[in-house]
Order: structure tokens, then sequence, then C-alpha cells
């Protein structure tokens, strides 16, 4: 997944030195903004913000009280990079959680290195799920806002597993981890086989998944994702239930019913400009559309394409 980092400067001094410092780590993708553009800039979510403080034309204690205000990067990491060695000034604004403060003439190397491990702490923090190791609902809602605002046309695909509950009451919680573990896996994997930039893969919990791609190529991922979850799910199951057709849980007063095997419901939701305008309405249309999935018996996909 490509790292957005943002340069704030008003010169465009330190863009060049970034870029060619990691030209050739092609993860990272360096954008220059003017402190007078972090409004919009923030907006975009990036995963690292670098401050010269040298080359800003406003107060850097401000413009880190600014960053850390916006709910959505809360939790996005700063560095200021500045010659100012004054001890006070430095403690002021480590005071605002801002992560470093670097002082010049700058180690390139120890830049470098800086950058690489603060974005590897941040992507291993930010796996909030430690089963699938998957972004969770903060990052899930983040990623959604931003897509609204940037008013972009995307698909919203909502995940979940059929007769879950029963599986797990039959081969145990273990077993049900694992068929969780591998449905985040199929995901993911389909998902990325189609497209390498542009998508996004969020566990919202439990059997509960969401993936956020190009429209266009939504049907096709749905295809894949089906046919390999179908392909490979059996081998979680006992020879008996694949035979049967089905699992058998005793209920509470002890009579025995019958469940069909697991599979995988995917509901679709078409984003296009202007027709939702807040994360609520997604979720309620996916809501609709998933239970229209869950509908049909096995694996299965359906699509709200609604203007």
């Amino acid at each position: 997944m490509i790292q957005e980092i943002y340069i704030i400067d008003d010169d465009d001094s330190s863009i060049v030195i970034f870029r060619e410092l990691f030209k050739e780590d092609k993860e990272y993708k360096f954008i220059s903004v003017k402190s007078h553009q972090i409004d919009v800039a923030l907006k975009n979510i990036p995963s690292l913000i670098i401050i010269n403080e040298d080359a800003i034309d406003r107060d850097v204690i401000g413009l880190c009280k600014q960053i850390r205000r916006d709910e959505d990067n809360t939790i996005t990491p700063v560095i200021v990079v500045s010659s100012n060695s004054d001890k006070a000034h430095r403690m002021r604004i480590l005071q605002e959680s801002i992560e470093y403060y670097i002082k010049k003439p700058v180690d390139e190397e120890y830049l470098y290195y800086t950058v690489k491990n603060l974005n590897r702490l941040l992507s291993i923090n930010r796996r909030i799920s430690p089963l699938t190791g998957l972004p969770g609902n903060v990052q899930i809602h983040a990623e959604l806002k931003k897509r609204l605002s940037n008013k972009e046309t995307f698909s919203v695909l909502y995940f979940d597993l059929d007769n879950f509950k029963a599986y797990n009451d039959v081969y145990g919680f273990l077993k049900g981890d694992m068929i969780i573990e591998f449905t985040a896996e199929t995901i993911v994997q389909c998902v990325h086989n189609n497209l390498e930039e542009g998508v996004f893969v969020g566990h919202i919990g439990g059997d509960d998944f969401v993936a956020i791609v190009p429209t266009i190529n939504s049907e096709k991922i749905c295809q894949n994702i089906i046919a390999t979850f179908d392909k490979n799910v059996n081998k979680f199951l006992t020879d008996d239930d694949i035979e049967r057709g089905y699992i058998e849980v005793a209920n509470r007063k002890g009579i025995i019913e019958q469940f069909p095997l697991i599979s995988l419901s995917i509901g679709v939701v078409v984003v296009d400009e202007e027709r939702f305008h807040n994360m609520l309405e997604i979720g309620e249309v996916g809501a609709q559309v998933k239970h229209a999935a869950k509908s049909v018996m096995g694996s299965s996909y359906a699509i709200d394409r609604r203007k």
C-alpha cells in the first residue's frame, strides 16, 4: 500500500530532498503542501506529516494544534524539522503530541530511518484486529469520510459469513477464528490481485468485513472472492458434514437443528458522487443489500446500483 507523506513547507525546499532520499522506496509518495493548504491536506489523512519549520510563514505551534484538533488525524504522526535549538520551544512543540522534533542540520540517514520506523510502528498500531491484522472501525470510518469529502465514485463491499454461529457451536471458537482469518486472507488476496491502488480492506468485527474498491471492478472482485472462498472453505469442515451438506446443532432445549454449511454473502453499495451525504446512509443501504445476498442459499453477492 502506498504511504502518502505530506511535507509542509512554503518554498518547496524539502520535497526534492525527501524524494531523492526515498527514490528506491516505491511504497512512499511525498507530497508538498503549503502551510495555508493544511485544511485541504488533512482531509486526505496522510500516513505521516513532516513540517519544515524554517520554511513556513506561520506559527508552528498553531499549525501543530490545528493538526491535532482534526478528528481524523489524531493518530497521524508528525515530525517537526527545525534549526531552532531553544529547549523551551522544542518542549512546547512536543507538548502538542508531536512525535519527533529533529534539529538541523539533519543527518539524512537518521531522517530516513526515523521516517521508515515511524511508519512501520504506525502500521502495526493501526492494525486494530489482532486476529486478522486489518484496520478496524476507526480507520474504516476515516477512509469513508475521506472519499466522501473528496467526492469520489467508489463501491463499498460488505461481507458476512452465513451460519457462522452454528459453525462455532459445532467446531469451537478456535476453528471459528481460523475461518475468520481465512476469510480475511481471501478478501485481501482477491482485492489486491485485481487492483494495486485505490483499495481498502477493513475488519468491522467478528465475521463482518468491508472493502472499498473502484466501482468498475466491484462485480469481478465479488466473483473472485466467492469462487476462492467456496473452493477452499471445505478444509475447515469434516467429511461427514460436507457429504451431508449441512451441520447439526443442538438448541437450548436439546433438539437437533440442521443448518446449511458456512458460506459468504457480499452486499455491494455503489457510491456515486452526491448520492450519499454521510457514512450512516451508506451503512443503511449496505445492510439492505447484504440482507438480499443472505436470502440466497450458499455464497452470493448483491449489488445496489440505485442512483
